[in-house]
Protein backbone atom coordinates (compact mmCIF):
# COMPACT_ATOMS: atom_id res chain seq x y z
CA UNK A 1 0.00 0.00 0.00
CA UNK A 2 1.40 3.09 -0.93
CA UNK A 3 2.02 5.86 1.74
CA UNK A 4 0.73 9.31 1.95
CA UNK A 5 3.48 11.11 1.92
CA UNK A 6 4.17 9.04 -1.80
CA UNK A 7 1.16 10.46 -3.27
CA UNK A 8 1.48 11.60 -6.42
CA UNK A 9 4.60 10.13 -6.85
CA UNK A 10 5.01 9.95 -10.59
CA UNK A 11 3.72 13.63 -11.39
CA UNK A 12 6.27 14.16 -8.59
CA UNK A 13 8.98 12.61 -10.08
CA UNK A 14 8.15 14.26 -13.39
CA UNK A 15 8.28 17.54 -12.08
CA UNK A 16 11.75 16.88 -10.02
CA UNK A 17 12.94 15.83 -13.60
CA UNK A 18 11.50 18.93 -15.64
CA UNK A 19 13.19 20.82 -13.06
CA UNK A 20 16.44 19.54 -12.69
CA UNK A 21 17.01 19.47 -16.54
CA UNK A 22 15.95 23.51 -16.86
CA UNK A 23 18.59 24.19 -14.27
CA UNK A 24 21.27 26.16 -15.87
CA UNK A 25 24.99 26.10 -14.74
CA UNK A 26 26.07 28.56 -12.33
CA UNK A 27 22.04 28.49 -11.24
CA UNK A 28 21.99 26.09 -7.85
CA UNK A 29 18.24 27.23 -6.90
CA UNK A 30 16.19 26.01 -10.01
CA UNK A 31 18.26 22.56 -9.21
CA UNK A 32 17.47 22.87 -5.20
CA UNK A 33 14.00 23.13 -6.05
CA UNK A 34 14.21 20.17 -8.18
CA UNK A 35 15.50 18.64 -5.49
CA UNK A 36 12.91 19.37 -2.84
CA UNK A 37 9.62 18.64 -5.55
CA UNK A 38 8.82 15.62 -3.93
CA UNK A 39 6.93 15.07 -0.52
CA UNK A 40 9.64 12.49 1.03
CA UNK A 41 12.59 14.85 0.06
CA UNK A 42 10.98 17.97 1.74
CA UNK A 43 9.68 15.87 4.63
CA UNK A 44 13.47 14.51 5.56
CA UNK A 45 14.35 18.15 5.30
CA UNK A 46 12.07 19.65 7.26
CA UNK A 47 12.76 16.64 10.02
CA UNK A 48 16.47 17.44 9.80
CA UNK A 49 16.27 21.18 10.13
CA UNK A 50 13.77 20.40 13.00
CA UNK A 51 15.88 18.00 15.07
CA UNK A 52 19.23 19.10 14.40
CA UNK A 53 18.11 22.99 15.13
CA UNK A 54 16.52 21.36 18.31
CA UNK A 55 19.52 19.34 19.39
CA UNK A 56 22.10 23.15 18.42
CA UNK A 57 19.16 25.07 20.82
CA UNK A 58 18.60 22.94 23.48
CA UNK A 59 22.65 23.02 23.78
CA UNK A 60 22.71 26.50 24.86
CA UNK A 61 20.92 25.03 27.91
CA UNK A 62 24.10 24.81 30.90
CA UNK A 63 24.23 21.49 31.78
CA UNK A 64 25.89 19.98 35.48
CA UNK A 65 29.25 19.06 35.11
CA UNK A 66 28.66 15.43 35.20
CA UNK A 67 26.00 15.30 32.64
CA UNK A 68 27.92 17.34 30.33
CA UNK A 69 28.32 16.35 26.63
CA UNK A 70 29.83 17.81 23.30
CA UNK A 71 26.64 18.81 22.22
CA UNK A 72 28.07 20.63 19.18
CA UNK A 73 30.24 17.98 17.96
CA UNK A 74 26.96 15.52 18.04
CA UNK A 75 24.88 18.32 16.08
CA UNK A 76 27.58 18.47 13.75
CA UNK A 77 27.47 14.34 12.92
CA UNK A 78 23.52 14.52 13.50
CA UNK A 79 23.59 16.82 10.47
CA UNK A 80 25.59 14.10 8.82
CA UNK A 81 23.27 11.20 9.66
CA UNK A 82 20.53 13.61 8.63
CA UNK A 83 22.03 14.46 5.29
CA UNK A 84 22.53 10.73 4.94
CA UNK A 85 18.86 9.98 5.31
CA UNK A 86 17.93 12.46 2.23
CA UNK A 87 20.59 10.75 0.22
CA UNK A 88 18.88 7.58 0.31
CA UNK A 89 15.45 9.30 -0.15
CA UNK A 90 17.02 10.54 -3.18
CA UNK A 91 18.61 7.43 -4.39
CA UNK A 92 15.80 5.13 -3.75
CA UNK A 93 12.95 6.44 -3.20
CA UNK A 94 10.76 2.89 -3.19
CA UNK A 95 11.93 2.48 -0.06
CA UNK A 96 11.24 5.93 1.67
CA UNK A 97 8.70 4.67 4.07
CA UNK A 98 10.92 1.94 5.30
CA UNK A 99 13.82 4.25 5.19
CA UNK A 100 12.28 6.83 7.57
CA UNK A 101 10.81 4.24 10.17
CA UNK A 102 14.42 3.61 10.63
CA UNK A 103 15.13 7.18 11.01
CA UNK A 104 12.67 7.29 13.73
CA UNK A 105 13.68 4.65 15.58
CA UNK A 106 17.39 6.23 15.26
CA UNK A 107 16.09 9.58 16.33
CA UNK A 108 13.86 8.26 19.13
CA UNK A 109 17.26 6.32 20.87
CA UNK A 110 18.80 9.40 20.01
CA UNK A 111 16.71 11.52 22.51
CA UNK A 112 16.54 8.39 25.24
CA UNK A 113 20.57 8.45 25.20
CA UNK A 114 20.59 12.29 25.55
CA UNK A 115 18.43 12.04 28.13
CA UNK A 116 19.69 9.28 30.10
CA UNK A 117 23.15 11.08 29.48
CA UNK A 118 22.07 14.11 30.90
CA UNK A 119 20.06 14.07 34.22
CA UNK A 120 17.40 11.23 33.34
CA UNK A 121 13.89 13.26 34.65
CA UNK A 122 16.33 15.98 34.95
CA UNK A 123 17.01 17.10 31.21
CA UNK A 124 15.77 19.28 29.29
CA UNK A 125 16.41 17.55 25.84
CA UNK A 126 13.02 15.09 26.75
CA UNK A 127 11.54 18.59 24.81
CA UNK A 128 13.21 16.88 21.29
CA UNK A 129 10.52 14.47 21.50
CA UNK A 130 7.82 17.17 20.88
CA UNK A 131 9.37 18.67 17.32
CA UNK A 132 10.35 14.41 16.86
CA UNK A 133 6.84 13.26 17.63
CA UNK A 134 5.12 15.99 15.46
CA UNK A 135 6.89 16.41 12.37
CA UNK A 136 6.53 12.28 11.71
CA UNK A 137 3.04 12.34 13.24
CA UNK A 138 2.36 15.15 9.63
CA UNK A 139 4.35 12.02 7.76
CA UNK A 140 2.75 8.80 9.32
CA UNK A 141 -0.75 10.08 10.39
CA UNK A 142 -2.54 10.88 13.83
CA UNK A 143 -2.79 7.61 15.12
CA UNK A 144 1.15 6.52 14.47
CA UNK A 145 1.79 10.22 16.01
CA UNK A 146 -0.56 9.22 19.50
CA UNK A 147 1.67 5.26 19.18
CA UNK A 148 4.72 7.49 18.90
CA UNK A 149 3.82 9.73 21.97
CA UNK A 150 3.12 7.11 23.95
CA UNK A 151 6.55 5.40 23.30
CA UNK A 152 7.69 8.62 24.30
CA UNK A 153 6.48 9.09 27.33
CA UNK A 154 7.83 5.14 28.25
CA UNK A 155 11.79 6.09 26.57
CA UNK A 156 11.28 9.42 28.90
CA UNK A 157 10.17 7.33 32.17
CA UNK A 158 12.96 4.57 31.50
CA UNK A 159 15.42 7.42 31.22
CA UNK A 160 14.45 8.91 34.72
CA UNK A 161 14.39 5.44 36.07
CA UNK A 162 18.03 4.60 35.07
CA UNK A 163 19.31 8.28 35.91
CA UNK A 164 17.38 9.18 39.07
CA UNK A 165 15.68 10.78 40.13
CA UNK A 166 12.60 9.55 39.77
CA UNK A 167 9.84 12.05 38.29
CA UNK A 168 6.62 9.73 38.92
CA UNK A 169 4.14 8.42 36.69
CA UNK A 170 2.16 11.84 36.42
CA UNK A 171 4.82 13.37 35.10
CA UNK A 172 5.94 10.97 32.15
CA UNK A 173 2.00 11.22 31.75
CA UNK A 174 1.88 14.75 30.81
CA UNK A 175 4.92 14.64 28.67
CA UNK A 176 2.97 12.10 26.14
CA UNK A 177 0.01 13.67 26.54
CA UNK A 178 1.92 17.05 25.89
CA UNK A 179 3.51 15.80 22.71
CA UNK A 180 0.83 13.41 21.38
CA UNK A 181 -2.07 15.89 21.38
CA UNK A 182 -0.35 18.61 19.36
CA UNK A 183 1.34 15.64 17.24
CA UNK A 184 -2.40 14.05 16.73
CA UNK A 185 -3.90 17.16 15.82
CA UNK A 186 -0.87 17.94 12.82
CA UNK A 187 -1.08 14.43 11.91
CA UNK A 188 -5.32 15.22 11.59
CA UNK A 189 -4.71 17.90 9.17
CA UNK A 190 -2.12 16.14 7.35
CA UNK A 191 -4.48 13.48 6.23
CA UNK A 192 -7.51 16.23 5.71
CA UNK A 193 -4.86 18.33 3.41
CA UNK A 194 -3.61 15.19 1.57
CA UNK A 195 -7.33 13.56 0.95
CA UNK A 196 -8.22 17.58 -0.49
CA UNK A 197 -4.55 17.25 -2.99
CA UNK A 198 -6.07 13.77 -4.09
CA UNK A 199 -9.33 15.17 -5.09
CA UNK A 200 -8.33 17.88 -6.45
CA UNK A 201 -5.77 15.89 -8.56
CA UNK A 202 -9.22 13.66 -9.65
CA UNK A 203 -11.09 16.70 -10.43
CA UNK A 204 -8.18 17.89 -12.18
CA UNK A 205 -7.98 14.92 -14.43
CA UNK A 206 -11.76 14.48 -14.94
CA UNK A 207 -11.63 18.19 -16.03
CA UNK A 208 -9.10 17.20 -18.42
CA UNK A 209 -10.69 14.44 -19.73
CA UNK A 210 -13.68 16.53 -20.18
CA UNK A 211 -12.09 19.04 -22.20
CA UNK A 212 -10.40 16.27 -24.46
CA UNK A 213 -13.84 15.12 -25.11
CA UNK A 214 -15.50 18.32 -25.77
CA UNK A 215 -12.86 18.71 -27.90
CA UNK A 216 -13.03 15.26 -30.43
CA UNK A 217 -16.91 16.73 -29.99
CA UNK A 218 -16.47 19.78 -31.63
CA UNK A 219 -13.91 17.89 -34.19
CA UNK A 220 -16.46 16.00 -35.10
CA UNK A 221 -19.47 18.55 -34.81
CA UNK A 222 -17.59 20.43 -37.67
CA UNK A 223 -16.98 17.04 -39.67
CA UNK A 224 -20.58 16.71 -39.04
CA UNK A 225 -21.54 20.22 -40.26
CA UNK A 226 -19.31 19.60 -43.36
CA UNK A 227 -21.10 16.00 -44.12
CA UNK A 228 -24.63 17.62 -44.11
CA UNK A 229 -23.39 20.54 -46.27
CA UNK A 230 -22.01 17.76 -48.72
CA UNK A 231 -25.25 16.22 -48.00
CA UNK A 232 -27.70 18.26 -48.71
CA UNK A 233 -25.72 19.66 -51.92
CA UNK A 234 -25.38 15.96 -53.06
CA UNK A 235 -29.56 16.03 -52.55
CA UNK A 236 -30.46 19.20 -54.47
CA UNK A 237 -28.11 17.73 -57.34
CA UNK A 238 -29.60 14.41 -57.05
CA UNK A 239 -33.28 16.13 -57.09
CA UNK A 240 -31.97 18.61 -60.39
CA UNK A 241 -30.01 15.83 -62.26
CA UNK A 242 -33.75 13.26 -62.32
CA UNK A 243 -35.50 15.61 -64.98
CA UNK A 244 -32.37 16.16 -66.92
CA UNK A 245 -31.91 12.03 -66.68
CA UNK A 246 -36.10 11.64 -67.68
CA UNK A 247 -35.91 13.91 -70.69
CA UNK A 248 -32.93 11.62 -71.89
CA UNK A 249 -34.62 8.77 -70.91
CA UNK A 250 -37.90 9.49 -73.35
CA UNK A 251 -35.32 10.62 -76.01
CA UNK A 252 -33.55 7.41 -76.37
CA UNK A 253 -36.96 5.35 -75.77
CA UNK A 254 -38.51 7.75 -78.90
CA UNK A 255 -34.88 7.33 -81.02
CA UNK A 256 -34.87 3.75 -80.48
CA UNK A 257 -38.54 3.63 -81.69
CA UNK A 258 -37.72 5.66 -84.89
CA UNK A 259 -34.50 3.06 -85.63
CA UNK A 260 -36.19 0.12 -84.96
CA UNK A 261 -38.42 1.07 -88.13
CA UNK A 262 -35.93 1.55 -90.01
CA UNK A 263 -34.10 -1.23 -91.87
CA UNK A 264 -30.35 -2.30 -92.55
CA UNK A 265 -27.08 -2.92 -90.48
CA UNK A 266 -26.43 0.48 -89.57
CA UNK A 267 -29.69 0.67 -87.85
CA UNK A 268 -29.08 -2.13 -85.96
CA UNK A 269 -26.14 -1.43 -84.46
CA UNK A 270 -28.23 2.11 -84.32
CA UNK A 271 -30.64 -0.09 -82.18
CA UNK A 272 -27.93 -1.53 -79.73
CA UNK A 273 -26.17 1.90 -78.89
CA UNK A 274 -29.74 3.43 -78.16
CA UNK A 275 -30.18 0.68 -75.86
CA UNK A 276 -26.84 0.90 -74.19
CA UNK A 277 -27.74 4.79 -73.71
CA UNK A 278 -31.08 3.45 -72.07
CA UNK A 279 -29.07 0.99 -69.61
CA UNK A 280 -26.95 3.63 -68.89
CA UNK A 281 -29.70 6.56 -68.04
CA UNK A 282 -31.58 3.62 -66.28
CA UNK A 283 -28.65 2.90 -63.66
CA UNK A 284 -28.39 7.06 -62.83
CA UNK A 285 -31.77 7.19 -62.55
CA UNK A 286 -31.53 4.39 -59.68
CA UNK A 287 -28.49 6.09 -58.02
CA UNK A 288 -30.18 9.18 -57.84
CA UNK A 289 -33.62 7.33 -56.42
CA UNK A 290 -31.15 5.31 -53.74
CA UNK A 291 -29.53 9.18 -52.81
CA UNK A 292 -32.93 10.45 -52.48
CA UNK A 293 -34.05 7.56 -50.50
CA UNK A 294 -31.40 8.02 -48.32
CA UNK A 295 -31.88 11.66 -47.70
CA UNK A 296 -35.64 11.89 -47.15
CA UNK A 297 -36.13 8.79 -45.72
CA UNK A 298 -40.08 8.52 -44.77
CA UNK A 299 -41.90 8.12 -41.84
CA UNK A 300 -43.52 4.16 -41.85
CA UNK A 301 -47.27 3.66 -41.74
CA UNK A 302 -47.92 0.46 -40.77
CA UNK A 303 -51.01 -1.37 -41.53
CA UNK A 304 -52.02 -4.62 -41.78
CA UNK A 305 -50.63 -7.20 -44.48
CA UNK A 306 -49.11 -10.17 -45.27
CA UNK A 307 -45.32 -10.81 -46.00
CA UNK A 308 -45.82 -13.93 -47.94
CA UNK A 309 -47.97 -11.78 -50.56
CA UNK A 310 -45.18 -9.31 -50.54
CA UNK A 311 -42.29 -12.10 -50.78
CA UNK A 312 -44.38 -13.56 -53.80
CA UNK A 313 -44.59 -10.36 -55.68
CA UNK A 314 -41.23 -9.97 -55.40
CA UNK A 315 -39.88 -13.18 -56.67
CA UNK A 316 -42.69 -12.15 -59.35
CA UNK A 317 -41.24 -9.04 -60.44
CA UNK A 318 -37.45 -9.93 -60.62
CA UNK A 319 -37.59 -13.41 -62.08
CA UNK A 320 -37.72 -11.97 -65.86
CA UNK A 321 -34.40 -10.08 -64.94
CA UNK A 322 -32.90 -13.56 -63.12
CA UNK A 323 -34.00 -15.86 -65.96
CA UNK A 324 -31.68 -13.48 -68.29
CA UNK A 325 -28.99 -14.06 -66.15
CA UNK A 326 -29.54 -18.04 -66.39
CA UNK A 327 -30.24 -17.47 -62.37
CA UNK A 328 -32.72 -19.80 -60.89
CA UNK A 329 -35.19 -17.97 -57.81
CA UNK A 330 -37.08 -20.57 -55.69
CA UNK A 331 -39.18 -19.10 -53.09
CA UNK A 332 -40.61 -21.01 -49.88
CA UNK A 333 -43.00 -19.55 -48.40
CA UNK A 334 -44.42 -20.29 -44.62
CA UNK A 335 -48.19 -20.40 -44.53
CA UNK A 336 -48.63 -20.34 -40.58
CA UNK A 337 -47.17 -16.73 -40.89
CA UNK A 338 -50.15 -14.27 -39.66
CA UNK A 339 -50.83 -11.00 -40.70
CA UNK A 340 -48.76 -7.95 -39.46
CA UNK A 341 -47.96 -4.34 -38.77
CA UNK A 342 -46.19 -3.24 -41.67
CA UNK A 343 -45.12 -0.73 -44.00
CA UNK A 344 -45.43 -2.67 -47.01
CA UNK A 345 -43.74 -0.08 -49.77
CA UNK A 346 -40.68 0.39 -47.30
CA UNK A 347 -40.59 -3.35 -46.35
CA UNK A 348 -40.75 -4.20 -50.01
CA UNK A 349 -37.69 -1.81 -50.88
CA UNK A 350 -35.59 -3.33 -48.04
CA UNK A 351 -35.98 -6.70 -49.20
CA UNK A 352 -35.45 -5.92 -53.27
CA UNK A 353 -32.18 -4.30 -52.37
CA UNK A 354 -30.84 -7.79 -50.34
CA UNK A 355 -32.48 -9.98 -54.12
CA UNK A 356 -30.23 -6.95 -56.04
CA UNK A 357 -27.33 -7.74 -54.10
CA UNK A 358 -27.66 -11.25 -54.63
CA UNK A 359 -28.54 -11.30 -58.12
CA UNK A 360 -25.44 -9.24 -58.49
CA UNK A 361 -23.16 -11.21 -56.76
CA UNK A 362 -24.29 -14.13 -58.95
CA UNK A 363 -23.75 -12.51 -62.33
CA UNK A 364 -24.19 -15.25 -64.67
CA UNK A 365 -25.94 -18.24 -63.08
CA UNK A 366 -26.68 -19.60 -59.89
CA UNK A 367 -29.34 -20.15 -57.48
CA UNK A 368 -31.43 -17.04 -55.67
CA UNK A 369 -33.87 -18.49 -52.55
CA UNK A 370 -36.01 -15.98 -50.73
CA UNK A 371 -37.64 -17.75 -47.94
CA UNK A 372 -40.54 -16.58 -44.99
CA UNK A 373 -40.82 -18.61 -42.06
CA UNK A 374 -41.94 -18.26 -38.07
CA UNK A 375 -39.64 -18.20 -35.32
CA UNK A 376 -41.18 -18.36 -31.85
CA UNK A 377 -42.80 -14.56 -31.66
CA UNK A 378 -41.01 -13.88 -34.72
CA UNK A 379 -41.44 -13.74 -38.69
CA UNK A 380 -38.12 -14.50 -40.96
CA UNK A 381 -37.87 -13.47 -44.43
CA UNK A 382 -34.17 -14.68 -45.57
CA UNK A 383 -32.52 -14.19 -48.59
CA UNK A 384 -30.04 -16.45 -49.86
CA UNK A 385 -27.50 -17.09 -53.22
CA UNK A 386 -24.97 -19.32 -54.01
CA UNK A 387 -22.55 -17.31 -55.15
CA UNK A 388 -18.74 -16.56 -54.16
CA UNK A 389 -19.54 -15.14 -50.33
CA UNK A 390 -18.79 -12.50 -48.32
CA UNK A 391 -15.02 -11.61 -46.85
CA UNK A 392 -14.73 -10.30 -43.56
CA UNK A 393 -12.82 -8.16 -44.05
CA UNK A 394 -15.64 -6.64 -46.29
CA UNK A 395 -18.31 -8.07 -43.91
CA UNK A 396 -17.01 -5.86 -40.95
CA UNK A 397 -18.11 -2.55 -43.50
CA UNK A 398 -21.38 -4.52 -44.95
CA UNK A 399 -23.71 -2.03 -43.09
CA UNK A 400 -21.38 1.45 -43.28
CA UNK A 401 -22.62 4.32 -45.39
CA UNK A 402 -21.04 4.50 -48.66
CA UNK A 403 -19.29 1.36 -48.49
CA UNK A 404 -19.40 -0.81 -51.65
CA UNK A 405 -17.43 -3.05 -53.35
CA UNK A 406 -19.34 -2.46 -56.45
CA UNK A 407 -17.85 0.01 -59.86
CA UNK A 408 -21.30 1.73 -60.08
CA UNK A 409 -22.38 1.18 -56.10
CA UNK A 410 -23.85 3.90 -53.72
CA UNK A 411 -23.52 1.91 -50.95
CA UNK A 412 -26.47 3.03 -49.51
CA UNK A 413 -28.86 -0.24 -50.01
CA UNK A 414 -28.10 -2.03 -46.91
CA UNK A 415 -27.44 0.59 -44.84
CA UNK A 416 -30.97 1.50 -46.14
CA UNK A 417 -32.28 -1.69 -45.37
CA UNK A 418 -31.32 -2.33 -42.19
CA UNK A 419 -32.87 1.29 -41.44
CA UNK A 420 -35.83 0.14 -42.63
CA UNK A 421 -36.03 -3.35 -40.33
CA UNK A 422 -35.27 -1.38 -37.46
CA UNK A 423 -37.87 0.93 -37.78
CA UNK A 424 -40.30 -2.04 -37.92
CA UNK A 425 -38.29 -2.93 -34.74
CA UNK A 426 -36.69 -5.82 -36.42
CA UNK A 427 -32.82 -6.59 -37.04
CA UNK A 428 -30.75 -7.41 -40.05
CA UNK A 429 -28.67 -10.23 -40.02
CA UNK A 430 -25.66 -12.01 -42.90
CA UNK A 431 -24.03 -15.12 -42.35
CA UNK A 432 -21.69 -16.16 -45.14
CA UNK A 433 -18.96 -18.49 -45.70
CA UNK A 434 -16.54 -17.92 -48.42
CA UNK A 435 -17.01 -19.79 -51.71
CA UNK A 436 -20.17 -20.63 -50.58
CA UNK A 437 -22.55 -18.16 -50.88
CA UNK A 438 -24.15 -15.62 -48.60
CA UNK A 439 -27.30 -15.19 -46.44
CA UNK A 440 -29.12 -11.93 -45.25
CA UNK A 441 -32.23 -12.70 -42.64
CA UNK A 442 -34.84 -9.79 -41.87
CA UNK A 443 -35.99 -10.62 -38.13
CA UNK A 444 -39.28 -9.36 -37.58
CA UNK A 445 -41.40 -9.29 -34.43
CA UNK A 446 -44.97 -10.37 -34.90
CA UNK A 447 -45.60 -7.55 -32.38
CA UNK A 448 -43.97 -4.26 -33.34
CA UNK A 449 -43.04 -2.60 -30.00
CA UNK A 450 -44.37 0.55 -29.26
CA UNK A 451 -41.39 3.30 -29.46
CA UNK A 452 -41.55 5.89 -26.39
CA UNK A 453 -41.29 9.25 -26.57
Amino acid sequence: MTPPALHGYNSARMASTEALVRAKPGRPWPTIVGLLARDERVFAVLLAVVMVGGLATLGLFPLRARSRVDVYSLVIWFAAYKAGVFALVTVNPRATRGIFISALAVDMLLVFVLLYLTGGGDSVFYLLFFPLVAVNAYYFGPRAGLVMALLAGLLYAAAAALAPPWVGWTAVIIVSGLVGLPAFALGHVAERERRARAEVERLNTELMGTLTRLQAAQEELLVAERMATVGRLALKVAHEVRNPIAAIELNAEMLGDIVRDQPGSEMEEASSLVGAIRDQVNTLDALTEEYLAFARFPRPHFEEDSINEMVVGLAEFIRPLAQRQGIVVDVKTDRSLPPMAIDRTLLRQAVLNLIKNGLESLAQAGALTVATRRVDDAVEITVSDSGPGIQPEVGRRLFEQFFTTKPQGTGLGLYISRQIVEEHGGELRWASEPGSGATFTVHLPVKRPEKTA
